[in-house]
Parts: structure tokens; sequence; C-alpha cells
């Protein structure tokens, strides 16, 4: 396979606008030249279409619990929920609806546009947009986790969405988008939108109940 890699000065001369380098280390250590098999798993894990049968299987549990009034909640909740944690984490990536609001934030480069001081594999995978300061992908799919798991209270259920949660965390080191920092950060913006939902969720979940 295609190796994309980048040695050059060690990370205690090298310093990057707007970044740190503590987590360098263990992001090479999670990240490594895999075998092709591994590269195509792994884009499929951070994509979307992979995990169509599950975001099904949510909106049936939900309806099964909650009926279509619950359905209709969590469908807004939910929303809601993704919504903040890609706005909120593109803030910080100058990417989004809300790109200017911080224009002179010093984001922070993906692994795969560090250009100096870093050893990455790229693994086939490349994305155009330059920072990664905080994972949207993380931010986003624990928001998820977070809301269905809360939503649903199935405790088998919740153990798949915290194992789906830290697949797609991983594959975004694995794919040299995102740093461990950004990632660490992506999932706390992911539990504070995803807390955001749940208490949306049950507020309108009364508000339902009130009107039969």
């Amino acid at each position: 396979m295609q190796e994309v890699a980048c040695r050059c000065m060690q990370h205690s001369k090298f310093k990057i606008m707007g970044s740190v380098t503590w987590d360098w280390s263990l992001f090479e250590w999670l990240n490594f030249d895999g075998p092709e098999w591994l590269d195509m798993v792994m884009t499929k894990i951070s994509g979307i279409a992979i995990w169509t049968p599950l975001y099904l299987l949510i909106i049936y549990m939900v309806w099964r619990r909650y009926s279509w009034r619950g359905l209709l909640a969590f469908a807004v909740a939910i929303g809601v929920a993704v919504g903040l944690a890609d706005i909120v984490s593109g803030i910080f990536k100058h990417q989004g609806i809300l790109a200017d609001l911080l224009p002179s934030f010093p984001a922070r480069p993906r692994p795969m546009h560090t250009v100096d001081g870093l050893e990455f594999f790229a693994n086939g995978y490349y994305t155009g947009n330059k920072f990664g300061t905080v994972s949207g992908h993380s931010a986003t799919i624990v928001a998820i986790a977070l809301l269905s798991a809360s939503v649903i209270k199935r405790r088998w259920f919740t153990i798949v969405m915290v194992g789906v949660a830290t697949m797609v965390c991983y594959s975004r080191i694995y794919l040299a988008c995102h740093f461990p920092q950004d990632i660490l950060l992506g999932v706390m913006v992911g539990l504070l939108s995803g807390l955001c939902g749940v208490w949306l969720f049950y507020l309108l979940q009364r508000s339902f109940e009130k009107k039969k």
C-alpha cells in the first residue's frame, strides 16, 4: 500500500502555531501503516453509510418504547444534539456556519497536514480540511451515543454504543485526521451536546404527555 509519512526534526525542537505536542508520541503509537483491508475498514467506520442499520435500529427502539410522539421528540433532540456538536467543534477549526466566529483562534492542523516533526500514516485517506482542533466525528458520535443510550435504557445497547463511539474515535487517529487531544476535546463537546439533547427530549416528552 501507499505510505504517507513525514519524518523530520525532533518533537522538542518543533512547534506549530495553535498546537501542542504532548500527544504526538501517543498519536504515533496509535497510528501505524496498516494493511489495505484495515484501511478500508477504518475508512468505512469513519463514514456514515456503514452505520445506517444502527440508526434504523435506534429509530425502531425509540418508537417501540415511546410511540410516535416519543420518536418525534427524539428526532428533534438528536437533531439539536448533533447540530450543536458539529457547530461547536467547527468553530475551533474555522469550519461550518460559525467558521468566522473566532477568526484569530490558532486552530491546530490535522496530523496529515502537519508539515514537520511528526511521523504519520494517512493509510490511503485524505481530507482537504486542514484543521482538526476538535474532532467533529467524535463529538457527533458521542452525542448520538449518550442521547440514544439515555433514551433507550438497555444495558446491551449502551455497551454497543460505547463500542461504536470508540471505533469511530480511533478511526480518526488511524486515518491521521486527528491527534488524541482533538479526540478528547471532541468527546467532551459530544457529552455536553448529548446532555442537552437528553434534557430536550424529556422536556418534549413531558409537553406531549400534558397534551394527551
